[in-house]
């Protein structure tokens, strides 16, 4: 009934010479003719038209006794190239309208071929994520965590992709494609068991048994009903101090069923299990949430450490994520330092906690050793 009124309006609004159909589910399509030679002027006879069809399409169905609202995503491309076939350019204006649903729906989107190259760089950077765990392309890189005298408490592990032939994949370019894809539950899971693997190999050396390593966990990750099992069945299999293992969470994961989220939280850290919040002060959970959150450390992100030296806003915002946490009991560390002038900075207001290039990049786990080798002996120190 819902397809029928909508096609009925689509008819409606329509001129004489234009063509509406049903391609198939809730897909429809609209041929649009006699418009100005003029590119510009034909660009701005589509919006209108487009527009209108918005407005129309939003109005409420009255589908028997209930009233029901639905909002399009309408995606455009212009017939400019004769010598494009019909299916290039029903193609063109599919990618346009994902485009639109991306944005948030209820949106409108022109195709143009920036948007088709990225749309097909992605397609085959999902075909090769779904190769890269099975051939092994996958690796952890280690970043040291530094105390306040300098001696290396642990390390965050970074996941990284060594693609045979276009080398290191920053993660920025195929994280969100494989959480869209649900490749990032598997993922996810490899990463776990590495980094719990590793953490055994250290606990039968003394000069390394202190270490504590952290891991970040995407929200689709999280979220997986089976989470919480997967995280103790590898603790159990692994034979890891559970103790050493520390889960970076953000702050946009927490924003939702935060009864749910906690339960998760509360059934690990049972097992010893830490939880961090990384990022903090970036996304937007409200402060009543996070004191419900059953967190051990804050971790200040590196904007904000970029500019504490230059910036008042910035220094504020630090200190009060810093005094935050102590009033809270958690922990603080602050990631992104580069410089002595940003961790004396952070010292002297109490974060006795750093990570960044002033102390090391994120380095293959051989490195990260022999760095740990020029470093005061952790097994001395009261961690």
């Amino acid at each position: 009934m819902l397809l029928q009124l909508v096609g009925q309006r689509l008819v409606h609004s329509v001129r004489k010479n234009d063509s509406v159909a049903r391609m198939g589910g809730d897909e429809f399509v609209i041929i649009m003719e006699d418009l100005s030679e003029c590119p510009h002027e034909a660009i701005n006879q589509v919006e209108v038209f487009t527009q209108k069809i918005l407005t129309i399409l939003n109005q409420p169905y009255q589908l028997l006794s209930n009233t029901r609202h639905s909002t399009p995503s309408i995606g455009v491309t212009m017939i400019s190239n004769h010598k494009l076939t019909i299916d290039e350019l029903m193609k063109r204006a599919d990618i346009a309208m994902y485009s639109a649903k991306k944005a948030g729906r209820n949106n409108i989107r022109f195709f143009d071929p920036d948007m088709q190259a990225a749309v097909e760089q992605r397609s085959t950077m999902e075909v090769c994520l779904n190769h890269a765990l099975a051939q092994q392309q996958f690796m952890l890189y280690y970043q040291p965590q530094v105390n306040n005298d300098g001696v290396i408490v642990g390390a965050e592990a970074l996941l990284r992709w060594l693609h045979p032939v276009n080398g290191i994949i920053n993660p920025a370019d195929f994280i969100p494609i494989a959480e869209e894809t649900g490749l990032i539950i598997p993922i996810g899971l490899w990463v776990l068991e590495t980094a719990c693997h590793q953490l055994k190999l250290w606990e039968s050396d003394t000069a390394k048994t202190a270490l504590h390593l952290a891991i970040n966990v995407s929200s689709r990750q999280f979220q997986h009903p089976d989470f919480v099992e997967q995280v103790t069945t590898v603790i159990y299999k692994s034979g890891i101090n559970p103790t050493q293992l520390k889960l970076e969470l953000t702050e946009s994961m927490v924003i939702g069923n935060i009864n749910e989220i906690i339960n998760k939280m509360q059934a690990l850290k049972k097992l010893g299990v830490k939880f961090s919040m990384d990022d903090f002060g970036t996304g937007h959970s409200s402060l009543s949430s996070l004191k419900k959150l059953p967190l051990d450390q804050l971790k200040i992100d590196q904007s904000f450490v970029h500019d504490i030296a230059s910036d008042h806003d910035s220094a504020i915002i630090v200190q009060t994520i810093i005094a935050m946490a102590s009033n809270l009991g958690m922990d603080v560390i602050a990631e992104g330092v580069e410089t002595e002038e940003q961790r004396n900075f952070l010292n002297e207001h109490h974060c006795l906690n750093f990570q960044g290039y002033l102390f090391g990049k994120p380095v293959p786990v051989d490195q990260f050793e022999q760095i740990l080798k020029h470093n005061p002996d952790l097994t001395s120190m009261n961690i």
